[in-house]
C-alpha cells in the first residue's frame, strides 16, 4: 500500500477534485476514474457489513403480514463515492426505504434514541410510539472511523501513485 504520509495527501474535496481532473486527463481516465471508484467502495465495505449486523440485531416486535423492516434497511446501506462535482467524497449511506409500509425514513427513525410514531394495524386512530435501536448506525463505526478514512487514503494514494509513474 502506498504511505499518505510522504506524499502528504489527505481526504478533502479539493484533492478528490484534482484527482479527478488528472484522470480526467489521461488516454485511459474514464476507466482508471472507475477503478478509483471501485477502490474506495471496497475500503468502505466492511463498515457498510458493520451497519448491516448492527441493524439486523434490533430485537423484532411481532411478525406481521409485510415486508420486514430489517433486512429492508440492511439492503439500502451502502457505500457512496463521488470524486467529482460539488461535494465529492466517499460515505457509507442507509438509503431511503420507499416500499416498506410507507416508512421511507426507517433507517433515521430506527436509528433515533426517541423512535417513531406510527397508527395502529387496523385502527388508524390510534398511535403507536415505537422504539428501535438507538444509534446503531452510528455506533457500528465507534472507533473505526480512523481505519476506515486512511483505508480510503490508500486507495487514493495509489491512484495518485500510479498516475505519477506514467509521468516519469
Amino acid at each position: 500500500m502506498a504511505d499518505t504520509s510522504r506524499l502528504g495527501l489527505e481526504l478533502t474535496p479539493q484533492n478528490l477534485r484534482a484527482i479527478s481532473s488528472a484522470l480526467k486527463a489521461e488516454e485511459d481516465g474514464k476507466q482508471l476514474r472507475k477503478e478509483l471508484t471501485k477502490n474506495m467502495r471496497e475500503a468502505l465495505k466492511p463498515g457498510a457489513a458493520d451497519a448491516k449486523s448492527a441493524i439486523m440485531s434490533m430485537a423484532s416486535a411481532t411478525p406481521h403480514g409485510g415486508p420486514a423492516l430489517k433486512s429492508s434497511i440492511a439492503r439500502k446501506i451502502r457505500p457512496e463515492v463521488r470524486i467529482s462535482g460539488k461535494f465529492p467524497g466517499a460515505k457509507i449511506k442507509a438509503f431511503k426505504t420507499p416500499n416498506i409500509r410507507g416508512f421511507a425514513n426507517a433507517p433515521k427513525r430506527t436509528n433515533r434514541a426517541s423512535g417513531w410514531r406510527h397508527p395502529v394495524y387496523g385502527n388508524r386512530e390510534v398511535w403507536a410510539q415505537q422504539a428501535g435501536k438507538a444509534k446503531w448506525f452510528d455506533r457500528a463505526f465507534e472507533g473505526q472511523d480512523g481505519h476506515y478514512r486512511r483505508a480510503v487514503q490508500f486507495a487514493l494514494a495509489d491512484m495518485v501513485n500510479r498516475i505519477a509513474s506514467r509521468s516519469d
